[in-house]
């Protein structure tokens, strides 16, 4: 199945008009030609309409495809000033997705994680963008939605740079069995990508689809009661 983007469509936006005009031109000199040889057809030995006819008819039928294809480009038209619109509306929006990356910037860094079970111990450790480890803490954590909030302080105490951090959780019960965690990401957004066939949201130099988002909200907005905060790690 052959997808069409409604983005990348207004490139091509303007195409029928051009190939109507062509074929106007065309039909134009048709009926000249036409014209010229009833004229001068021998009385005697006259022109055989029959093919003429089927001329015209695929001259119209081609023209209707054409004025199908003007009406349809005029919907894609509207359906990416739509999309455009629609997702400019996420700029400065707090958006949460699925991953374990995020930005360290401004100060701070968010991830929520979500624990099967409440864990007797849980172990998060903070790696840099070459996978270096700089911040480990543990702790007992309850069982549902939490979410940790990384100043950037760092193991050895020098203070992180900002750019692009990576969250691990490994989380225990009170026999040593591992719980199961899923981790989302937290960010504003703060720009948008219109390269390639699919405009992206931007978190820094995170880019992202419309698909991956899982939450939005106003930033600062509080959060629901079922949220832990970092305290609880």
């Amino acid at each position: 199945m052959v997808e069409i983007s409604p983005y990348s469509a207004l490139s091509n936006l303007g195409r029928s008009s051009t190939d109507r005009q062509s074929i106007a031109e065309d039909f134009d000199t048709f009926l000249s030609l036409l014209t010229t040889q009833l004229k001068n057809q021998s009385p005697l030995d006259p022109l055989d309409t029959s093919e003429f006819t089927q001329q015209l008819v695929q001259f119209t039928e081609v023209e209707q495809t054409v004025k199908q294809n003007e009406s349809l480009e005029k919907l894609i038209q509207l359906s990416a000033a739509n999309t455009i619109t629609n997702i400019v509306g996420f700029l400065g929006g707090e958006v949460t997705l699925a991953g374990n990356s995020a930005e360290f910037k401004n100060g701070s860094a968010t991830w929520n994680f979500d624990l099967a079970q409440a864990a007797d111990n849980a172990t998060i450790t903070i790696s840099d963008s070459n996978g270096v480890p700089v911040f480990t803490n543990s702790g007992p954590t309850p069982a549902g939605n939490n979410t940790f909030i990384w100043d950037g302080a760092t193991t050895n105490g020098v203070p992180a740079k900002e750019g692009n951090y990576t969250i691990s959780i490994s989380a225990v019960d009170n026999t040593g069995t591992a719980i199961g965690v899923k981790t989302e990401i937290v960010g504003l957004v703060d720009g948008i990508n219109f390269d390639g066939d699919e405009p992206k949201l931007m978190i820094g130099n995170h880019e992202f689809g419309l698909d991956e988002i899982t939450s939005v909200k106003l930033p600062n907005t509080p959060s629901t009661a079922s949220d832990k905060s970092s305290d609880d790690t």
